[in-house]
């Protein structure tokens, strides 16, 4: 029976840290690699400019690590990496919640007929 709850807890707990968030200012370089797209290589370069100044937001992030836009940030926040406890707030699933919603607040003028208005 307690075999049982050990293993219960040992599951939960290790589904609890699984899904935990590796925030890019805080993390080691083997955090950092067991996010899903994100290797040795961009690892490195990830502590290296880390050095330099902690990362402000994600913005500061793409700009300063080369080998990861706007694409790739999302993906990696997807997958549980956070810049200073945010999650990426862009890129390509924002620009298409963007083109499906309508603009407001935008007049939209008719296409011209051609005929001549006398």
């Amino acid at each position: 029976m307690w075999v049982s709850r050990l293993i219960g807890a040992f599951l939960l707990f290790f589904t609890l840290t699984a899904w935990a968030a590796v925030d890019i200012n805080t993390a080691s370089a083997d955090d950092l690699i067991s996010i899903r797209g994100i290797g040795p290589g961009t690892s490195t370069k990830i502590l290296d400019q880390r050095k330099v100044s902690k990362f402000k937001n994600w913005d500061d992030l793409i700009q300063r690590v080369s080998g990861i836009g706007e694409a790739k940030a999302s993906k990696l926040s997807q997958e549980g990496l956070t810049v200073n406890g945010d999650k990426f707030k862009g890129g390509p699933a924002l620009k298409q919640q963007q083109k499906a919603e309508p603009s407001r607040g935008k007049k939209v003028s008719a296409a011209p007929t051609g005929k001549a208005a006398r």
